[in-house]
């Protein structure tokens, strides 16, 4: 029997296959979510399905259509798909998607994620708990989902459409000439970059595109697809440099996050690039808001305010961005973990987009990547740190009773301020026995020790 707690997580469901879930759990869950649909008042239509490269995707995916299908709705297969082209057709075709992916974890893993029409969020307080408890209530009974006349599928092949409208939104057509290398991690990046950059449907861009890694591999043979960790991005580094390249691209794995390097090597800061999208919208769209996480530098609100706009600060977690951003009617929103939503795409979150973005700024002007992600990088990060501790709270108490002059805020974990600009989050994981921090200063230095200081308590 299968204990869907252990899967179902804040935002999706995630665990290893076929271990902690197979296709009978599968089958289970695409019909609890077409019974909370349709109780939920969504438009009578069809549910988009798409998987990524990961070799148990296919069978999964189908084991959750029959479910879906078993209850009356008909299904659309979409094949091979990048997260963010899930949510492209959500919403071009206002139609509730399930995305099956396990983003950058390792290859025994899969998961889903599931929106409703117009790429809308489906987590833990807008549906997913729900979906949980049905799908667990079919499971423990030992039933399956059935119907006397299944509905229907149907395959199309979206990935042209994608390309064209992400072409709508950012003009390459202009820029300087770029040499791009572009880590895909055997990930979709390696199905969507070469149609959004270089179809020969659409018009030619002044783009070389070097690629690495580009042939789809659920195993990962050359590394993780994960940039968040340094290790991942060191062919993209090295290659950049040997190459003479204007900038480097890593996406995850399945491609809705963009890690950026510089000509010299060098990652570029999420914030960074948060700042200089946020400003290129800004640029169109005059005092709008935009999102940022807490964990942010604060060069991200300084910018924002400084080009005209209204910055607002929510939890880490894209349903949080989400929901802030279509509170707001925010025209962008960022997070450090190199996730960036558009208004112009549904509020949803694109890689792809966010690295048009970037390459639309550097190809406009003559300065290299270096000089221009500076103007947007005033302070210095410490990157996320994660220690193993089995008393979060009170590990968390002891720090902030450490600092009892500065100014504490609890949004999301524990974040302290200091005169000197100096700030750290604390907070726990929502699915391990971890505290992560993040520290800024403004020097090396400052945030040397700081972070040295906190570690000690946290780890004592």
């Amino acid at each position: 029997m299968s204990d869907l707690s252990q899967i179902v997580k804040a935002y999706d469901v995630r665990g290893t296959v076929p271990d902690q879930w197979d296709e009978r759990v599968a089958e289970a869950l695409g019909a609890a979510l077409t019974r909370v649909l349709d109780e939920a008042g969504e438009p009578d239509g069809a549910v988009l399905i798409a998987h990524d490269m990961r070799a148990t995707g296919p069978g999964l995916a189908a084991a959750f259509a029959d479910g879906v299908r078993a209850e009356g709705r008909a299904v659309i297969e979409l094949g091979l798909a990048s997260t963010d082209m899930l949510y492209y057709a959500s919403g071009a075709l206002g139609l509730p998607g399930a995305m099956f992916t396990a983003s950058h974890n390792p290859a025994q893993y899969n998961g889903i994620k599931m929106c409703r029409s117009g790429a809308r969020p489906i987590g833990q307080d807008s549906g997913l708990a729900d979906i949980r408890a049905r799908a667990q209530a079919l499971l423990d009974a030992g039933t399956r989902p059935a119907a006397a006349s299944p509905a229907p599928v149907d395959r199309r092949d979206l990935l042209p459409d994608y390309a064209a409208h992400l072409r709508k939104l950012v003009d390459l057509s202009t820029i300087r000439p770029l040499k791009v290398v572009v880590d895909a991690g055997n990930g979709m990046g390696g199905y969507t970059v070469p149609s959004v950059l270089g179809d020969a449907a659409l018009p030619a861009l002044p783009l070389e595109i070097v690629p690495l890694y580009f042939e789809l591999d659920g195993t990962f043979p050359n590394h993780e697809a994960n940039p968040l960790d340094p290790r991942n991005l060191v062919d993209l580094q090295r290659a950049v440099v040997t190459h003479s390249a204007d900038l480097g691209l890593a996406f995850d794995g399945d491609a809705d996050r963009c890690f950026v390097i510089d000509e010299r090597g060098e990652p570029v800061s999420p914030s960074a690039i948060t700042a200089l999208v946020a400003a290129r919208e800004l640029a169109k769209h005059p005092g709008s808001t935009v999102i940022h996480n807490l964990i942010t530098s604060r060069a991200v609100p300084e910018i924002i305010r400084e080009h005209g706009g209204v910055p607002v600060v929510a939890r880490v977690g894209h349903s949080f961005i989400k929901a802030e951003m279509a509170r707001t009617n925010a025209i962008f929103g960022g997070e450090h973990s190199a996730h960036y939503y558009f208004r112009d795409f549904w509020f949803a979150d694109t890689g792809m987009l966010a690295a048009m973005h970037t390459l639309a700024a550097l190809g406009e002007q003559s300065q290299p990547l270096s000089l221009l992600a500076s103007v947007y990088e005033r302070y210095v990060a410490s990157g996320e740190i994660n220690s193993t501790v089995t008393d979060q709270e009170a590990r968390v108490a002891a720090v902030r009773a450490a600092y009892p002059q500065a100014e504490a805020d609890e949004l999301d974990g524990l974040t302290l301020r200091f005169p000197d600009g100096a700030w750290f989050n604390l907070r726990a994981s929502n699915t391990e026995p971890l505290l992560r921090l993040n520290v800024e200063g403004p020097t090396e230095q400052r945030m040397t020790s700081l972070r040295d200081e906190v570690l000690e308590r946290v780890r004592r």
